[in-house]
């Protein structure tokens, strides 16, 4: 399997302090979620992958690639050739991430225009198909954001996502704004779409059950650092405490009245030395 993404010992630092560091791990044609809580460097990682960490944050690596580009030495041209095209992202919010003055339909055509040559009338055909391979119908393309609910607006980012055809899908909290039923309809038209298109995903979530049920492995961040690595399959069953507790937090009709488990540090410290895989 040849590895599309490949980190090694990247760092990510603030003058406030390091918010990544020392992380490892590679892609290849799968669907491999990164978890862990707020603020434990998940989307600081994909943005290192799109290269949208601004000053006066600073990327270091020993090797940061996607698709064979080495992105600690490209410049802006080179990021504009690959960034929409080869490697594209999912946002978390569509009320923040979709431009809220230009339609549907003229927001899928920019990302077509931006990287490919297509005439208008082709650019027309490829937005309806786009539109439609998401599951919303041809008027949907007349509307602007604010006439959108939030399952619509997240199925019309990942029509631009989509829309060049990319070999890498960055997902970045892809649900956290919709409802149970909402969020599994869009991560199974993700699986559906990164299977028909052969393309590997990076799913940033909150939401282990549903890594469990939709991706192949599953990487365990704390405090900027990876603590665990695994098949998704096996999150139930994990031994590391961190992990463990992540699964275990999640409230159900079983643990209603019921105090949440809580993370004891000597435990962690304990499982971050002897269970990192």
């Amino acid at each position: 399997m040849t590895d599309r993404i490949t980190v090694s010992g990247l760092n990510i630092d603030y003058p406030a302090g390091r918010v990544v560091s020392n992380l490892s791990f590679t892609l290849g044609n799968e669907r491999l979620a990164l978890v862990g809580e707020s603020g434990s460097g998940k989307s600081m990682t994909a943005r290192a992958l799109m290269g949208l960490v601004r000053q006066p944050g600073k990327v270091s690596a020993e090797q940061l690639t996607v698709l064979d580009h080495n992105l600690l030495a490209m410049k802006s041209s080179a990021w504009n050739k690959l960034r929409g095209n080869d490697i594209a992202m999912v946002l978390q919010d569509p009320r923040y991430a979709l431009n809220p003055v230009k339609s549907v339909a003229q927001q899928i055509d920019e990302a077509l225009r931006l990287h490919q040559k297509l005439s208008a009338a082709d650019r027309r055909e490829r937005v309806q198909q786009l539109i439609r391979s998401v599951g919303l119908a041809d008027q949907v393309l007349t509307r602007y954001p604010g006439e959108l609910s939030g399952g619509m607006g997240q199925r019309v980012m990942i029509a631009i996502a989509l829309a060049n055809n990319p070999k890498v899908l960055i997902a970045d909290e892809p649900t956290s704004a919709l409802d149970a039923r909402l969020r599994n309809q869009i991560l199974e038209l993700l699986v559906e779409q990164c299977e028909r298109r052969q393309m590997a995903m990076l799913l940033i979530s909150h939401d282990l059950p549903l890594v469990a049920e939709h991706c192949h492995r599953v990487l365990v961040m704390y405090q900027g650092q990876k603590v665990d690595e695994m098949a998704a399959q096996a999150l139930s069953s994990a031994t590391h405490p961190y992990t463990r507790t992540l699964w275990t937090c999640r409230p159900n009709a079983g643990t209603y009245g019921q105090m949440l488990p809580v993370l004891d540090r000597g435990q962690f410290q304990q499982g971050a030395q002897h269970g990192d895989r």
